[in-house]
């Protein structure tokens, strides 16, 4: 994806969200591990990883043609945790929390509520698709909960 690309879409989400959050644009998430994008919620910025949302998207649908609007739908998914009005709360719950079960919760609480945002400030992506992202975003939060459940 190119640079130009990418920073054409932050204008666009920044100016349709319209909260303040900086954006910085890099090529890889520090480590090797495969992060797309990353919320500092004491900086209120936001990092975007290029290279690794292309392998995200490869990943995911088997090719690039359409990383744009998965650049689009991950970096809305940021822009929810930034937006998120909840999200200090729910994050200083989890510091507390000793549970697993209940820190799993809070954990996919906090991922929803940036999904719910991020779904609003992108009515434009594909329904499919969308879902798709969310789904498999979800999956590592929720898979925990169920196995909870299961022993419980």
């Amino acid at each position: 994806m190119e640079r130009n690309q990418a920073e054409r879409i932050v204008a666009e989400l920044l100016e349709r969200a319209a909260i303040g959050v900086t954006v910085k644009l890099e090529k890889r998430f520090p480590g090797g591990r495969l992060i797309g994008g990353k919320y500092a919620m004491h900086a209120h910025a936001i990092t975007m990883y290029t290279d690794v949302i292309e392998t995200q998207c490869l990943q995911l649908f088997g090719s690039a043609d359409r990383v744009e609007e998965y650049f689009t739908v991950v970096l809305a998914h940021e822009i929810g945790h930034a937006a998120d009005t909840e999200l200090e709360g729910l994050s200083d719950a989890m510091e507390q929390e000793n549970g697993i079960g209940t820190r799993q919760r809070l954990a996919l609480q906090i991922e929803e509520n940036a999904w719910n945002y991020a779904l609003r400030l992108v009515p434009e992506i594909e329904a499919t698709f969308i879902s798709a992202v969310i789904d498999e975003s979800l999956l590592a939060y929720r898979v925990p909960i169920m196995e909870q459940s299961d022993i419980a």
